[in-house]
């Protein structure tokens, strides 16, 4: 039997996080929805997911910091993580790389197909 691989999507809009949940549900994948960074980073520590999708903007912690921590964390520095984000500018990218993020996505600019395949491509 397969073992579903993890996702903990941390998105702050309803709406989106459900349809990224649908889809990622659809595709085969067990997920966990929280929307702030604080919930994001309890539940990483928790779940163990193998993949994160996370926000940038968000209220308390914002994605950047939740990366920050979550790469400087022993029991998370190993969970892939892919920023999904409206911020389209090259530092936010920089930052994100600096920060140790496996990918970033621009919501403007992925669809959900390719959401889903650069899921795979990571924890392939």
């Amino acid at each position: 039997m397969d073992i579903k691989k993890k996702i903990l999507i941390v998105e702050d809009n309803k709406s989106l996080a459900a349809i990224y949940q649908s889809r990622l549900e659809l595709e085969g994948f067990a997920t966990t929805l929280v929307n702030d960074g604080e919930k994001a980073l309890s539940t990483a520590v928790e779940l163990r997911p193998d993949l994160i999708l996370l926000d940038v903007m968000m209220p308390e912690v914002n994605g950047f910091d939740v990366l920050d921590i979550l790469k400087n964390t022993d029991k998370t520095m190993n969970i892939k993580v892919i920023i999904l984000t409206a911020l389209s500018q090259l530092q936010d990218k920089e930052q994100a790389t600096r920060l140790g993020a496996d990918d970033y996505l621009v919501k403007s600019e992925a669809d959900l197909d390719s959401i889903v395949s650069h899921i795979r491509d990571c924890i392939d």
